[in-house]
């Protein structure tokens, strides 16, 4: 498995895995939109926030993973909130997304920030069974979301 992080060379192969993971929460941005997020990422990485791509054997494009960067009152400091993660059923129980989840965490290290965090829907027990393994625990928080 190779992870790297996304350059604009990798775009073609990335708008597909990112249209999929939007198809699985029943999403629908435009492809324009996705591809000026990663953009956007690839050129600001430092303020932004990161894209990483997983390629298997062949060098197909079987996952990626994205970290913004923020801050957290309750954590004394910076920290990476990794959005978005998500894996082809081709690529799946591969350790793809396990090493995509070290990628972000070492990316957060690197950038300063003291934890990585992140969130799945309530129903993705496949998901929880992958982050079960990693060693992070489960939060008590609730998320809500308020349309601007």
């Amino acid at each position: 498995m190779k992870i790297s992080e996304v350059t604009t060379p990798d775009l073609p192969a990335l708008l597909p895995l990112m249209r999929a993971y939007c198809d699985f929460y029943e999403v629908a941005p435009t492809d324009q939109d996705l591809t000026a997020i990663s953009q956007a990422l690839i050129e600001n990485p430092t303020t932004d926030g990161v894209q990483f791509l997983a390629a298997d054997a062949t060098g197909s494009a079987v996952g990626f993973a994205t970290v913004y960067w923020s801050w957290s009152t309750t954590s004394g400091g910076r920290i990476g909130i990794m959005h978005d993660l998500f894996v082809t059923e081709s690529g799946r129980g591969s350790g793809a997304a396990q090493a995509l989840i070290e990628a972000c965490a070492t990316a957060t290290t690197a950038h300063g920030g003291l934890e990585l965090i992140w969130q799945t829907a309530l129903e993705n027990s496949r998901a929880q069974a992958v982050y079960d393994k990693t060693g992070a625990s489960k939060s008590t928080w609730h998320e809500y979301d308020l349309p601007t």
